[in-house]
C-alpha cells in the first residue's frame, strides 16, 4: 500500500478546517489530478484481492464505494484505483439540479459522523452518462453500479416517470442499477418504500426491464436502496415486494433521521440524514431481518457506519454479501478499504 494512503491522517486536520462540502470537492479534485498524472498514479494505487460473486458479477473484493461520494460519475477511475471491489456512483436525476441550499454537509467528529441534506445535487443524466462512458473502470474489469433518483420538482405521484427515464438511460452502461427510494433529503421520497407505492414503481420497472433486456441483449441486476428507519413489519413488506418483482439485490441502509447517538453534539440538530457509526446498529438490524425474510440466495449489500474491520465483519455476519464505504473514508482515508478486505479475508479463512 502506498505511503500516501497512510498520509491521509496528516492531511485530515487541514481538510477538516475547511467547510465540509468544500473539503469534499477539494479531495476529489486532488485525487483526480493525482490519478491523471502517470508519475503519481501509482502512489495512490491499491488492489486488494478477495474474489467474490455478487448477483452473478465477479468482484475483485466485496468492499465497494457507496453512492453519493461521486454524484456525477466524474471520478470513477480515480476512485477505483484506491482498491474498491466495486464502485457505485450517483444518485443521478433526469434533469440537472443544484440540490438544497448551502451549508448542507456537517461533520460531527466526536461521533465520526456526518449529517447531509445535499438533496441529489447533480449535473443531470446526460452529463452523468458522458462521464460514465469516458471512464475505463468497466473496460478494465471493474464493476460499476449506477444509482438513480427523482428530481425534486417532480411530484411524488409522478416519481415513476423519473425513475423510468433514469433506468432507460443508465441500463446499457451499468453492471447493476440501484433505485434510491430512501434519501431523507428529497421531499416524500421515502413514501416510495410503502407497499402500494413500491409495488407500482417496481412493477413498471419490471416491465421496462424486459424491453431493455431484449434491446441490449443483456441482463443488468436491479437493486433497491432502503432506509434504516423502518420497523420489522416494514422491512418484511419491502422484502416481499422485492421478491415479487424479481429485484436482484437490496442495499441496507441509507442515512438515518435518528439523532439519539449524537444528541447534544454540535450540528446534531441540523436537518438531514445522519451517517457514520450511529447507523451501524440500525443497519445490522435491517440486514438481519432482510436475510431472514429473503433466504440465503438474495443479494444484500451492507452499508452504514463502517469505520474499521469490526463493522465490516459484523455486516457480513448479519447477512450481507458485500459492504460499501462512505463516511468511514472521510474519517479514516483509503487505507480503510484494505483494512476491511483483509478482515473479511481473515474471516473467510477462519470460516473455511
Amino acid at each position: 500500500m502506498s505511503f500516501l494512503f497512510n498520509a491521509y491522517s496528516l492531511a485530515r486536520p487541514a481538510l477538516f478546517s475547511l467547510d465540509a462540502e468544500q473539503a469534499h470537492e477539494l479531495t476529489l479534485s486532488s485525487l483526480q489530478k493525482t490519478y491523471d498524472c502517470q508519475l503519481t498514479r501509482k502512489l495512490v494505487e491499491s488492489r486488494p484481492m478477495l474474489p467474490s460473486t455478487l448477483m452473478g458479477l465477479n468482484l475483485r473484493n466485496p468492499v465497494g464505494l457507496a453512492a453519493g461520494l461521486d454524484k456525477n460519475g466524474a471520478h470513477i477511475d480515480a476512485l477505483g484505483n484506491l482498491g474498491f471491489g466495486f464502485i457505485e456512483v450517483g444518485t443521478v436525476t433526469p434533469k440537472p439540479q443544484s440540490g438544497n441550499p448551502k451549508p448542507r454537509l456537517f461533520r460531527i467528529p466526536q461521533a465520526h459522523s456526518l449529517i447531509n441534506r445535499l438533496g441529489f445535487n447533480n449535473a443531470g443524466l446526460d452529463a452523468f452518462l458522458e462521464n460514465v462512458q469516458n471512464s475505463q473502470w468497466r473496460a478494465n474489469g471493474g464493476i460499476l453500479g449506477l444509482n438513480i433518483g427523482k428530481n425534486a420538482t417532480t411530484p411524488i405521484e409522478n416519481a415513476v416517470d423519473d425513475y423510468l427515464i433514469g433506468y432507460n438511460g443508465v441500463y446499457p452502461h451499468a453492471d447493476y442499477v440501484t433505485v434510491n427510494i430512501s434519501s431523507p433529503n428529497t421531499q416524500n421520497l421515502r413514501a416510495l418504500q410503502e407497499a402500494s407505492e413500491l409495488t407500482d414503481l417496481l412493477s413498471q420497472l419490471q416491465t421496462a426491464r424486459k424491453g431493455l433486456e431484449d434491446k441490449h441483449q443483456k441482463q443488468v441486476p436491479l437493486v433497491v436502496k432502503i432506509a434504516p428507519d423502518l420497523s420489522a413489519e416494514q422491512v418484511d413488506t419491502i422484502a416481499a415486494v422485492l421478491q415479487r418483482y424479481g429485484v436482484d439485490g437490496v442495499i441496507a441502509t441509507n442515512t438515518t433521521l435518528s439523532r439519539d447517538a449524537v444528541a447534544g453534539l454540535r450540528h446534531a440538530n441540523e436537518t438531514g440524514g445522519l451517517s457514520g457509526p450511529p447507523v451501524h446498529e440500525l443497519s445490522l438490524a435491517v440486514i438481519s431481518r432482510l436475510r431472514q425474510q429473503l433466504g440465503t440466495d438474495f443479494a444484500i449489500i451492507g452499508v452504514g457506519g463502517i469505520l474499521g474491520a469490526r463493522q465490516a465483519q459484523e455486516k457480513i455476519e448479519a447477512g450481507a454479501n458485500a459492504v460499501q464505504l462512505y463516511t468511514g473514508l472521510i474519517y479514516k482515508g483509503p487505507a480503510l478499504i484494505t483494512e476491511c478486505v483483509d478482515a473479511l479475508r481473515g474471516r473467510n479463512s477462519t470460516a473455511g
